[in-house]
């Protein structure tokens, strides 16, 4: 049998080629998203009909009402969300309190209950300086804390976590993914609004790879 892994899919760029890659890689797949209020919940939905195409195991785990004890972030908040390229100063106001750790604190404990080997997570380069739960030691730390939490020692893995987004786009596409399945806008509408520092990196890790986004943009 093929050792089991969590995958922490938001249904994004970066954790949708996570996912792939692990389902590549011959893992038994468990797909874990976290609804945490997030305006641009539209990409749970993605990551929904990603896993019922592959048949993967998917649970999504509502935690919104941990925002009572949240505020700030224009994800969750009634702020809005900024324009412009992906940089700490604009970005800033996205940051959710400690959020990959609660997200990785979860997603261990199904790892454990499931006895899976590992859980993986997107985090990446291009995160750094605007996500502290993002970076290295961060992740290292998680990492080793996860190793001793429970009788059961699970590996915290972000196998992109020296890449930037145009680096985990030129993968993906050598493994031949079609990224119409993702969600990326901050923005929970329609069509992606183009603007938004999200949008602006994934347009730009399109453009750096010679390919036209496949998604439909507002602007």
């Amino acid at each position: 049998m093929s050792a089991k892994v969590v995958v922490i899919y938001s249904g994004g760029m970066d954790s949708f080629t996570v996912l792939n890659k692990a389902i590549q890689e011959g893992y038994d797949v468990y797909a874990v998203s976290f609804d945490y209020g997030q305006r641009h919940s539209k990409e749970l939905e993605f990551a929904s009909g990603v896993c019922k195409k592959h048949n993967i195991e998917h649970k999504v785990v509502d935690i919104s009402t941990v925002n009572q004890l949240l505020s700030g972030s224009s994800l969750t908040d009634n702020i809005d969300v900024p324009e412009g390229h992906y940089e700490e100063s604009s970005m800033k106001s996205t940051v959710v309190p400690n959020r990959n750790m609660m997200m990785l604190s979860m997603a261990v404990a199904y790892a454990v209950s499931i006895e899976a080997e590992a859980v993986y997570f997107g985090a990446h380069s291009g995160d750094h300086a605007i996500y502290p739960d993002c970076r290295t030691e961060f992740v290292e730390a998680m990492n080793a804390v996860c190793k001793i939490a429970n009788y059961q020692a699970v590996e915290v893995r972000a196998p992109y976590l020296a890449s930037s987004k145009i680096d985990i786009l030129t993968d993906g596409l050598k493994l031949g993914l079609n990224y119409a399945d993702t969600w990326t806008c901050y923005n929970g509408r329609e069509k992606a609004c183009g603007r938004c520092g999200a949008c602006q990196e994934r347009l730009e890790a399109f453009a750096e790879n010679g390919v036209q986004d496949p998604l439909e943009y507002e602007a």
